[in-house]
């Protein structure tokens, strides 16, 4: 699979972020991704895809054909491990976030709210920590800010980020009822947007292939 090229540069410095070996380690890890050739090639939105308006349109692109999500397994916060396909039959925004990365501290109350709101016609939020520190760090994040309606879910090594070329943080990517990934985002949106509900509301009303 081809990966994604990093097109927001450098990691913000923010307060609480790694120690300096893990940033080492962080950055080298993204760096090695962001060598491989881009998996979201430069393409406007197909006619047969739902109408992406304001950031999306701007930013989101789409996968065409969609690329099935890879059986790499990562951690919920409740112990065990699950992969991609235990969500098969729903829709599913995969949100790769950090709590020392700024920019994804200002998105994830909007990715609560979209759990919140669309949870019930078949999406699932799936926000990954890639925090090498797990469970730890993270669970007092998701009680600060009060994100009672995403679960929690762990990739403390980066072997899913590393799966799907993940180069920079906060990275989004949409995957359909068969599990397949039709597109992604770079970067920050307001996902309980007007714009961002019509996206998603064209795939959660396209029922899954037998």
């Amino acid at each position: 699979m081809e990966k994604f090229k990093n097109i927001r540069g450098t990691i913000p410095a923010v307060a609480g972020r790694p120690s300096a070996p893990a940033r080492r380690r962080l950055l080298a890890a993204l760096a090695a991704a962001a060598l491989a050739a881009p998996l979201w090639p430069a393409r406007p939105a197909l006619a047969q895809q739902p109408a992406a308006g304001g950031v999306l349109a701007e930013n989101f692109t789409w996968l065409e054909p969609p690329e099935p999500a890879p059986a790499t397994p990562f951690a919920p916060g409740d112990g065990g491990e699950t992969t991609l396909a235990a969500f098969r039959g729903r829709v599913v925004l995969l949100n790769f976030w950090a709590t020392w990365c700024a920019p994804c501290i200002r998105e994830m109350p909007s990715l609560d709210r979209l759990q919140a709101k669309l949870g019930d016609e078949g999406l699932e939020v799936v926000a990954v920590s890639e925090d090498f520190a797990g469970l730890e760090q993270v669970r007092p994040f998701f009680e600060r800010l009060k994100l009672d309606n995403l679960a929690i879910y762990l990739d403390s090594d980066g072997a899913l980020a590393k799966a799907l070329g993940i180069a920079g943080l906060p990275t989004t990517l949409l995957i359909d009822r068969e599990s397949r990934i039709v597109g992604g985002l770079e970067g920050t949106a307001e996902w309980d947007s007007d714009e961002a509900v019509a996206l998603i509301r064209g795939y959660l009303e396209r029922p899954e292939k037998a």
